[in-house]
């Protein structure tokens, strides 16, 4: 034989060779603990993977929990701790959206939110997923897009398997993120669960298998996934605990594409901007981590937080950084100033108070957990919510406390509302509260009847006009409260309108907007003790889920949405003036800094500052 041929033919054994023992392993997904039957069905899932000696190790892929809870968390962590081999997990969007902690506990009870390890010549990656704290659709958190890019320069040519809570498509706002980096590697498939079920997707030319739930929901048991892989296929069984045979649902070539196939899903589109003669970009400022805040502006700073637990402070005028403050916990506080005060929560348990001028810390405020909700400010006191269960007022100067309601029920993430001696806001407890803005005294709180807690009055910004208090809620009704009592003045939905969460006031306090689940905005007017609407806006988007709040200024209406894009309507009749897409992503605010400029935050780290003709 030819020297030659024989070193190559040498190689080509040793690099397959490399990988080709075979692996068994499990994947388990959809735990949700915390539902009725969570957690009996993964400590049955747990001893049957127990009871088998050929599985190797355990994937979990997301959703370990049904609503984010520490407590649901730590339950699911003690019943995976009793696997007799090594398991790897990450968080879904039920353990992200929903957290109490704003995703902290899951890395510190778990350890991290994404996993990298090899075995038997093969890469397992796994990045967790949200929305994180804010509904919309799933986002694979910029952090960890990051962190994958880092992972996969040390790989080399070993062959890939990736994991995520979400399949690779358009359920994920920021999908070709992941592939576009995978694809230059290696990659042989993905593992993903999140819609309860066995499935095989495509996505651009990678196999993609959703996987079943590992809840029983109307069977008598649960199931999971055994997944026999070597370097030429990989198989899936289902496996129901304590029932000796397993179901072959699927089996899959490993050999490598490679002509990806980039018609399966529509990549997003910024031709819209190009068409503008309205508006355009100033800048674009891009963090390595989530932004799910606002933005407080002071003098010429716009000042925001991160995921990665940053306050800090950009120049208006190009976007660059002037000062920076470290916490030690993910931020989704949206700052608030007063004079040259900033205060801020944050996931790791405290209020900050600092300089607005060069971010310094003047105080801090220790809480019993994280802090999520947002701060307003009045006549130098801040009223805040947090996950302890309590509401504080905050003497703004110098961090002392003035009063303290520790009667919330759930935790809160979204911002007060300060109107006639009185402060509103809604909890992921069922409830809105009306407390005395003096004393912190309860005057009234309601809920909509609903046990569950996915139906809270939690993520809207309230809004208040002729004595009325507005809401919109994931129960997809408007709501009008009598603002001194809390009665129910009129509660309204239809096919054609289904309020979900994101709404606003004008200027004058005359019309609440609402945007609804299917793509529509409302004008509504606040007189009168009847629903009545005013306009129904020409802006049809599509289905749309982002509860970020509708902002007015100089006659315009800012509608944001979950796929990035600002649409500017006229405040008189809610017609279409000019759109214009930043990101592919949630749209935490449309801030008007001044005439004729908007700043723009969205989730995957993006600000950006538009200027438009009035």
């Amino acid at each position: 034989m030819n020297k030659k041929l024989f070193l190559l033919l040498l190689l080509v054994v040793a690099a397959i060779g490399s990988y080709a023992q075979p692996i068994k392993f499990a994947l388990v997904t959809d735990t949700h603990v915390g539902n009725a039957t969570g957690a009996d069905d993964l400590e049955n899932t747990v001893k049957d993977i127990n009871s088998n000696p050929e599985i190797e190790f355990v994937i979990v892929s997301g959703d370990v929990t049904e609503f984010g809870a520490d407590e649901e968390l730590k339950l699911a962590k003690n019943i995976l701790d009793q696997l007799q081999k090594p398991w790897y997990a990450i968080p879904g969007n039920h353990d992200t959206n929903w957290s109490e902690s704003g995703s902290n506990s899951f890395n510190r009870i778990f350890g991290s939110g994404t996993f990298s390890f090899e075995h038997k010549g093969f890469v397992f990656l796994g990045t967790g997923s949200g929305p994180n704290m804010r509904m919309g659709p799933g986002q694979i958190p910029r952090e960890d897009i990051v962190w994958l890019h880092q992972k996969l320069k040390t790989v080399g040519n070993k062959p890939i398997v990736y994991v995520n809570h979400y399949p690779q498509d358009s359920s994920l706002n920021n999908w070709y993120s992941a592939i576009d980096l995978l694809k230059q590697h290696q990659i042989k498939f993905m593992i993903c669960g999140h819609g309860h079920t066995n499935r095989l997707y495509h996505s651009e030319g990678i196999n993609n298998v959703m996987c079943r739930s590992n809840l029983r929901a109307k069977d008598t048991v649960g199931g999971y996934n055994i997944v026999s892989l070597d370097n030429q296929k990989v198989r899936f069984e289902e496996k129901r605990p304590f029932q000796s045979a397993s179901r072959k649902w699927l089996e899959l070539s490993l050999e490598h594409v490679g002509d990806w196939d980039k018609k399966a899903y529509k990549r997003p589109d910024y031709s819209i901007n190009s068409k503008q003669t309205s508006v355009s970009k100033v800048w674009e400022f891009e963090d390595d981590s989530d932004l799910g805040t606002g933005i407080a502006l002071y003098k010429k700073f716009l000042i925001t937080a991160n995921t990665k637990g940053e306050v800090y402070a950009l120049h208006e005028k190009n976007g660059k950084k002037a000062w920076q403050y470290q916490t030690q916990g993910k931020i989704y506080s949206t700052p608030a100033v007063y004079k040259s005060y900033v205060v801020v929560g944050s996931s790791d348990g405290f209020i900050y108070g600092l300089s607005a001028d060069k971010g310094k810390l003047l105080w801090k405020v220790a809480t019993q957990k994280a802090v999520l909700g947002s701060p307003v400010i009045a006549d130098g006191i801040a009223y805040i919510g947090s996950s302890d269960h309590v509401f504080r007022a905050i003497n703004v100067t110098n961090g002392e406390l003035v009063w303290q309601y520790q009667d919330v029920e759930g935790f809160v993430v979204s911002r007060p509302l300060l109107y006639r001696d009185k402060v509103y806001f809604g909890s992921w407890g069922r409830h809105l509260y009306a407390l005395d803005k003096h004393t912190g005294k309860e005057v009234w709180k309601w809920n909509n009847g609903s046990a569950n807690r996915m139906y809270s009055p939690a993520a809207c910004y309230p809004v208040a006009s002729e004595g009325k208090i507005f809401i919109a809620a994931p129960d997809r009704f408007l709501t009008a409260f009598d603002a001194e009592t809390g009665n129910v003045v009129w509660r309204h939905t239809n096919p054609e309108n289904r309020p979900r969460e994101s709404i606003g006031i004008s200027q004058d306090s005359s019309i609440v907007y609402v945007k609804t689940m299917d793509g529509k905005v409302f004008g509504v007017s606040t007189l009168g003790d009847e629903y009545r609407e005013t306009w129904k806006s020409s802006l049809q988007l599509p289905y749309e889920i982002s509860p970020t709040a509708i902002t007015e200024s100089g006659g315009l209406v800012f509608v944001p949405s979950h796929s990035g894009l600002v649409s500017a309507l006229s405040r008189k009749d809610g017609e279409v003036i000019w759109q214009y897409k930043t990101s592919n992503s949630l749209v935490n605010t449309i801030q008007p800094i001044r005439t004729g400029q908007v700043v723009v935050s969205t989730m995957d780290g993006k600000i950006t500052k538009l200027v438009y003709i009035q």
